[in-house]
């Protein structure tokens, strides 16, 4: 019996454009044999998500007549049938679950309608067996109250139940194919390990093949059975998950590893890939990645790399293994050669903001007259120490309340109770005149660049503002100068200021936004998830950025991330959040090689890792995190908690010092004191 399931040969998917035909997929071949998952990995824009529209023929018109190669299911040439019968092969033979379940769910149709739509489609059931069929599925899913859930709609589910309803609508056709398109990007790492171990799950029950679609390596190394590498329209490098994780042969897999951040690079900088993905107006007669690859010869300009094997079927498309191409002497020294890179400079220390049982609480009006029936408690009792010059890392979950404490900690949001002192002065009881005096001390760096800036301003008023409004940088000359000079700090060139913000990447949207944060001269800076949205080597180049700003300037960070492998790279303290408090906090080497809170454990359990070596047994976290409007009595954790005690559900456990650097909020570790 054939084990190929899917075979696809020399797919080509290009779109019809004024400057000539755009080569989103130039001519790509791999096979996705039954029952495993293949993964193609690859940065934005290389044509990951295109192919996966191409094999299903959901194109738009631009592509219409410009797709060619070969698309085989089971024996069928799937390009060959026409439209009426591709609808009896999507969403029953081959399924799709897009990257965005919120905007791909219907908003005005219930869940178990939209569900019933596929099992009446495909299976033609309708009335009483469709409804039992619904809920089995909510079930296999994993969505709990599944009776209540089949009748409310999308935006009454949290981001990690739509995406298992869009898994449900998936696998309502029993698919032989299910298509997963960056499926968990937007979750956190407790609701992606879940998921992941879901789809894990469901592929044992139903023997199907996953065709899964991301950039992370964490979650490749997590999942895949064979890998491919997608750059620029057409894959570089296919094998094994095993041994491309091994040894990847093409320098652009070779950079994606060096780009992630991690314990074990901390005091280096993080591998960049200079340059930019080639426009794919063009017709290519030479590597796609010679304009960024740091091994490029002559022969790389010239020609277009052949597909080779050199170590079995781990194949590549790179001049360096090509044995009728000699590579110089010195390219190859390169290859060979380690990277050495400055280490940082430590901070000079000394407490530069102290947060003392920090609260926002914000009020619910109800009624005609608007009288107050509750509180949403955002940040409900939060207190640590940023020193000079360092990091402190505030992860935790989507909701818990991180970035409600970084604006409130800059006063950007008026706290409800609590201090928060820099240096002499007390920020909570400023107001007006006397706050904006210090508000160039204190910046932020919000988690979408382009909508914190004005898309009317060019780059250069953009910077500028906020240097005419704390009358920094002198006369117009003086502050053209330094607009100049801010933006070559922040790797971008001076004419950049001529610019819209609309025209530049989302790596260069964020540096510019940190150039207008330094260019008020500030001492500290709120990152409020600023690599999220980032592909990793673009992530690599703003981390590399903001650790030599701190190590040049002697900046002091309050980063908030939910990137455990950022926290490790970048910080020096971490402090773990859970539904509006901090539940542990310490010392990198504290927190994170030796988690205490059983949310950290959990938390940390859950993070994708790259190493097989050093894999955890992830910690399955039970239900969602609670509402901050009517948080659970005694410990906020206990009813998602394994360890739960009688004393967890009466009343919060106290703050327990555990060393001079690490310090928890649980029972299992004695009453503690008040804080």
């Amino acid at each position: 019996m054939n084990d190929i399931l899917l075979s696809v040969r020399d797919l080509r998917t290009w779109f019809d454009s004024s400057r000539g035909p755009i080569r989103a997929v130039d001519g790509i071949s791999f096979d996705v044999r039954r029952g495993e998952t293949f993964a193609l990995l690859g940065e934005s824009g290389c044509g990951k998500s295109m192919t996966a529209l191409s094999l299903m023929q959901l194109l738009p018109p631009q592509a219409a007549g410009n797709v060619s190669g070969e698309v085989i299911l089971d024996g069928q040439d799937l390009l060959a049938l026409p439209e009426l019968a591709m609808r009896d092969v999507r969403g029953n033979r081959i399924a799709m679950i897009f990257q965005e379940p919120m905007s791909s769910l219907n908003p005005v149709l219930t869940v178990g309608e939209q569900i019933g739509e596929t099992l009446r489609r495909h299976k033609k059931m309708s009335g009483a067996a469709a409804r039992t069929r619904v809920l089995e599925l909510l079930d296999a899913v994993g969505i709990p109250d599944r009776q209540r859930r089949c009748d409310e709609y999308p935006h009454q589910l949290s981001g990690g139940m739509k995406q298992r309803v869009m898994i449900a609508i998936a696998l309502a056709g029993e698919p032989e194919l299910l298509i997963a398109d960056e499926p968990t990007t937007a979750l956190d790492v407790t609701i992606q390990a879940q998921i992941l171990d879901l789809l894990q799950q469901l592929q044992q029950d139903t023997g199907m093949a996953i065709l899964l679609i991301t950039h992370d390596l964490g979650v490749v190394a997590g999942m895949a059975d064979h890998v491919a590498v997608m750059y620029a329209g057409h894959i570089v490098e296919q094998a094994a998950r095993a041994d491309f994780f091994a040894r990847p042969l093409h320098p652009y897999s070779q950079k994606l590893f060096a780009s992630l951040p991690g314990r074990a690079k901390r005091g280096h900088a993080l591998a960049v890939i200079e340059g930019s993905v080639p426009s794919l107006a063009q017709e290519f007669r030479a590597c796609r990645f010679a304009a960024r690859c740091e091994f490029a010869w002559d022969s790389c300009r010239a020609q277009a790399p052949r597909w080779l094997t050199p170590e079995g079927e781990h194949g590549v498309r790179c001049h360096l293994y090509d044995p009728a191409i000699t590579a110089p002497e010195q390219v190859l020294k390169a290859q060979a050669a380690a990277e050495t890179h400055k280490p940082p400079q430590p901070g000079s220390g000394g407490t530069l903001i102290h947060v003392d049982r920090l609260k926002v609480h914000f009020p619910i009006h109800k009624g005609l007259f608007k009288r107050v029936a509750g509180h949403v408690r955002a940040v409900d009792g939060v207190s640590l120490e940023l020193q000079r010059g360092r990091t402190v890392a505030l992860v935790g979950e989507s909701g818990c309340g991180k970035t409600t404490a970084g604006k409130a900690i800059l006063q950007l949001i008026r706290p409800t109770a609590g201090s928060v002192r820099y240096g002499n002065l007390e920020l909570t009881a400023l107001s007006g005149g006397a706050l904006r005096a210090h508000r160039r001390d204190l910046q932020i760096i919000f988690q979408d660049p382009y909508s914190s800036m004005n898309p009317r301003m060019m780059v250069g008023d953009i910077i500028e503002e906020g240097m005419l409004a704390q009358r920094v940088g002198g006369a117009a000359a003086g502050r053209g100068q330094r607009i100049d000079a801010l933006l070559t700090q922040v790797g971008l060139a001076p004419e950049a200021k001529h610019r819209y913000p609309h025209e530049f990447s989302g790596g260069q949207r964020q540096r510019i936004c940190i150039a207008r944060a330094l260019a008020v001269e500030p001492k500290v800076i709120v990152c409020d998830e600023p690599t999220s949205a980032l592909d990793v080597s673009v992530q690599a180049q703003i981390l590399n950025l903001l650790k030599g700003l701190q190590d040049d300037l002697g900046l002091s960070y309050l980063f908030i991330t939910h990137n455990m492998s950022v926290v490790e790279y970048l910080a020096h303290n971490v402090a773990v959040m859970y539904l509006g408090r901090i539940v542990e906090q310490g010392t990198v080497e504290d927190v994170l090689q030796n988690p205490k809170h059983p949310y950290t454990q959990a938390l940390l359990s859950a993070v994708p890792n790259v190493d097989e070596q050093t894999k955890r047994e992830v910690i399955r976290l039970e239900g969602d995190m609670p509402s901050p409007v009517n948080p659970p009595p005694g410990c906020h954790f206990h009813p998602r908690c394994p360890h739960v005690r009688p004393e967890c559900r009466k009343q919060y456990p106290r703050y327990t010092t555990l060393s001079e650097t690490h310090q928890v909020n649980c029972f299992l570790y004695g009453q503690g004191s008040e804080r």
